[in-house]
């Protein structure tokens, strides 16, 4: 109920503020639960993920440290997040969103490079996909990278990629995993250029804005 409320409150102020998004390929969304990947590229971008599959509802990683606060502990609880040690993840990080996963009702947001400094994939996605036999399904943004910036009303858009299901027979070694890495990569990389063929990303959080 609150997961609801507050992404149609969220969607309110985001219309108001920039206008309306546009989203590309939802009818390519799965019916059921997957792993929504992408490149991470503002922090504001998994709201625009969520919103654009709407109306499935999502759970998502977030660092411990934030649960240490009470009030967004409780806020984090309400949306679904589940905690996570970045520094040495155990077992909870995959088994988890397994769980979640398995169970139906949610789906799953990933950033695979971890961090929107890097743009180096990692294999946990591919690990949680497999062994909740849910695929995986690209999505790119693009747009303002800063909230400042979401003011100006440049054009938002979300794009969806066809969904990559990982075969039970594949191992996921590091072939295995480089394999993956690839179809993740190049469906990035074809969503990117169908939106705007000259983009190219910019880590802004460098720079003064």
């Amino acid at each position: 109920m609150f997961y609801s409320f507050l992404r149609g409150l969220i969607r309110a102020i985001l219309f108001l503020i920039n206008g309306r998004a546009t989203y590309l390929h939802r009818e390519d969304l799965p019916d059921g639960p997957y792993v929504l990947v992408g490149p991470h590229r503002t922090w504001f971008d998994p709201v625009y993920f969520a919103l654009a599959a709407s109306p499935r509802k999502f759970s998502f990683m977030a660092k411990e440290e934030l649960f240490q606060n009470p009030i967004f502990r409780w806020l984090l609880y309400h949306v679904n997040g589940f905690s996570v040690n970045r520094d040495h993840p155990g077992p909870s990080a995959i088994k988890t969103p397994v769980r979640l996963l398995r169970q139906g009702d949610l789906s799953l947001i990933m950033f695979p490079s971890g961090s929107r400094h890097s743009a180096e994939l990692k294999g946990g996605a591919a690990v949680i996909a497999k062994m909740a036999g849910v695929p995986l399904v690209p999505a790119v943004y693009q747009g303002p990278l800063t909230f400042k910036r979401l003011f100006s009303h440049k054009p938002v858009t979300v794009a969806f990629g066809v969904p990559i299901t990982i075969d039970r027979k594949l191992k996921l070694n590091e072939e295995g995993q480089a394999q993956i890495e690839k179809l993740m990569q190049d469906s990035f990389d074809k969503l990117d250029k169908e939106i705007n063929p000259n983009f190219h990303y910019i880590d802004v959080t460098s720079k003064k804005d």
